[in-house]
Parts: structure tokens; C-alpha cells; sequence
């Protein structure tokens, strides 16, 4: 699904085609075995390592895509049943309407409560589902007639739900049980519950006190390797006229950990920065760090702005020492100045919440590589 009107292969935000997508063979092969087999799949691995890219190209791939209805949701900033029930019904409407119309009468057939927001453009006469969230008055009632719409589908439906230990946050205590009952009931629709908080995911499916326990085969994500990921650079550099130094390649690597999204958004810099028939050196990596840093410094300047002073402090600390760790140490508080050790720790434990920090093996490091660079260049 290759798009005529790239300028930049190293595209940020969404999923393309084959094309501009790195390796992950073993990965969609596997997932692919899972669905044909009708099994489950918890996907478990930190935020931007292409967990949601991974998902849509295997939705892309001939034996998925001709075969099921393919749905994805996101659901990272949902804070209620109710808003996860909104974007479900928004995402099988969006998957129906460029199909058959009468896959669309049946949709509304079924899911009569959503019917409200049904809409024909008086120009073209394409449908739509002009909804607010206001208009999910029963929410359950609206999720039983989309598990009896997924369990009537013409073909078996394959659905994601990104972010998904977000619902164990909702406040309505049943809403693991309820879905893993609808899920259960409906075998005509095949799951891929992705997450990036390893440790609620875990508990979710590996608890035997949770309802998901054991209900899904569990994959992990782990950096691309660097040999694969060096070869799809040289190769989308050399399809545009340029060239790179393969150490630049090493370096971006080394500096992100293998994180998919910070290599991408570095390679579209170094890419835009590089003129056809050049070649990328070293000379190119801060001018593209800075590149990147100022585009994004009134977004950083706006997360400071909504933390506590104690915590800005924590921040700013971690990010000068790159990696952290004895935060809560006298030594640690003495070198930067920070009040008291259980001030530091509720410090932290918001900003985790907050997916600001992030913590392994007791090594706490701030989550976006780029706002620490600001942090450090700044403060």
C-alpha cells in the first residue's frame, strides 16, 4: 500500500503501507497464527516501541485483511466505560461505511442505540455517525448490541483495543467481568489487547483472582534488531537519492534504546536534512536533536506548567543525571537540592502515573528522550 506522495519515508503517526514499515516478520507471523487459530493475544511492551503500527500492518497483510473485518481502538485517554463504548461503535461504523450499504442497515439493525447519530451528506450521500458521548445513555446496553452485532458479522472480526489495561482505571468496578463475558459469548470476534504498563497488564491477564486470567496468549515487543534496522535506513535513504553513514545509524539507535517512535522521528530530521545525492554524517545528529526539541518546546513548556513545584524539581534532577537512580539517597536530595525523601517519592509516583518517568530496575529515566534533552538544555 505504497503512497504516491511521501516526500519523507520515515513517516510519523501512522501506519502506510509495507513499505515504510521495519521487519517485524517473526512478529506478524506469529500474531497471524494466533487469529487464524481464534486465540486471544495480550501485546505487552512499553509505549512507543510500534505496538500500534504492528496492529495495523497485520491488519494489512492479504490473509487478514481479506478475510476479517479488522477494528482498532484506542483507548489511552478513556476515563470511563462509556467513552470506550463511543470509540467501539465509532470504529466498527468507520470499518463498515466504505462497504456494502446494507452491512450498514444491519449495523443499526442491531445496535438500534446508536442509530441516533446516524447521518447522510446531502451533497454526496456517504454516511456517518455524528455521535457525542453524551448519546451512550446505557452503556451496557450499547455494548451487548455491539457484541451481538461482532457475533452476526458477515466474517469474523478482528479487534484491538490499544491501551487496554486503561479500563481496570474506570471507576465502574465491573467492567473487566462485564467484557470478559461479552468477549466469552462471542466467537465470531478475535482480540488483540495491547498495553504499554507492564505491570497492570500483567496482573490483568496472569492474576488468577482477575477475569482476563489466562484468557490470552502473551507477547512481548522488544526493540527491532540493529543489523534489520540499519538495512530498512540505508534501503529508505538510497530509494530517495541519499545516503547515510551507517555509525549515524548505531549512534540514533544507541541513544533511543531501540525505541521505534524516537528513531523515527530522528530519521525523518536527518532524512529532511540531508539533499538528494548527500550523504547524512554525524555533523547532521545535533542539528536535528535541536530541530526536534524547538518544535516541541511550547508542548514541553505546557507539561511544566501543570506540575507541582516538588515535582518540577524531581524532574529537572533526573533528567540533568540522564538516568537516575538512589533517588530517594540523602545523597541524591543533597546534590540537587530537593526537600525530603517521601517528598521525592510522592513526587515520582505521580509522575509515573502520569507516563512522565519511567522506571526499570530501579533506574528511573524521563519517559520522552527529547523533553529530557529540554530539560537539561534549559534548566
Amino acid at each position: 500500500m505504497a503512497l504516491p506522495n511521501i516526500n519523507n519515508p520515515f513517516v510519523i503517526g501512522h501506519y502506510v503501507g509495507d513499505e515504510y514499515f521495519c521487519d517485524r516478520i517473526d512478529e506478524t507471523q506469529f500474531l497471524i497464527k494466533q487469529v487464524e487459530n481464534g486465540r486471544n493475544v495480550a501485546l505487552i511492551s512499553p509505549r512507543r516501541m510500534g505496538k500500534s503500527d504492528l496492529i495495523h500492518h497485520l491488519f494489512n497483510q492479504p490473509e487478514i485483511a481479506s478475510r476479517y473485518h479488522t477494528i482498532f481502538i484506542d483507548i489511552y485517554a478513556t476515563t470511563s466505560l462509556e467513552e470506550m463504548i463511543y470509540l467501539f461503535g465509532k470504529s466498527i461504523f468507520e470499518e463498515l461505511k466504505s462497504q456494502r450499504r446494507s452491512l450498514i442497515d444491519r449495523f443499526f439493525q442491531i445496535i438500534k442505540s446508536l442509530r441516533i447519530g446516524f447521518k447522510l451528506d446531502v451533497k454526496s450521500g456517504d454516511p456517518s455517525l455524528q455521535l457525542s458521548l453524551g448519546d451512550i445513555q446505557e452503556p451496557e446496553t450499547t455494548l451487548r448490541e455491539i457484541f451481538e452485532y461482532l457475533g452476526q458479522a458477515d466474517r469474523p472480526c478482528l479487534v484491538a483495543v490499544d491501551e487496554f489495561q486503561q479500563i481496570s482505571t474506570y471507576s465502574r468496578t465491573n467492567t473487566e467481568s462485564l467484557l470478559r463475558t461479552y468477549i466469552q459469548q462471542c466467537p465470531n470476534a478475535t482480540f488483540i489487547f495491547a498495553g504499554s504498563k507492564h505491570d497492570m497488564m500483567s496482573n490483568m491477564f496472569h492474576s488468577p483472582a482477575k477475569p482476563f486470567y489466562q484468557s490470552a496468549v502473551t507477547m512481548g515487543l522488544e526493540p527491532i534488531p540493529l543489523p534489520e534496522y540499519q538495512r530498512f535506513v540505508l534501503r529508505q535513504f538510497g530509494k530517495g537519492g541519499k545516503q547515510i553513514v551507517p555509525d549515524v545509524i548505531s549512534t540514533v539507535y544507541a541513544d533511543y534504546e531501540g525505541s521505534t517512535w524516537f528513531l523515527q522521528i530522528m530519521m525523518n530530521e536527518l532524512y529532511a536534512l540531508t539533499p538528494v545525492g548527500g550523504t547524512c554524517t554525524a555533523h547532521s545528529l545535533t542539528t536535528a536533536r535541536q530541530n526536534i526539541i524547538f518544535s516541541q518546546q511550547i508542548s514541553y513548556r505546557e507539561l511544566l506548567s501543570n506540575l507541582s513545584q516538588k515535582q518540577k524539581q524531581v524532574l529537572q534532577a533526573i533528567a540533568k543525571e540522564g538516568v537516575a537512580t538512589g533517588i530517594t539517597s540523602a545523597a541524591f536530595i543533597q546534590k540537587h537540592s530537593l526537600p525530603s525523601a517521601s517528598s521525592v517519592q510522592s513526587a515520582v509516583r505521580t509522575l509515573i502515573e502520569r507516563d512522565i518517568l519511567t522506571v526499570n530496575d530501579n533506574q528511573y529515566r524521563i519517559y520522552n528522550y527529547f523533553f529530557s534533552d529540554w530539560l537539561r538544555l534549559t534548566y
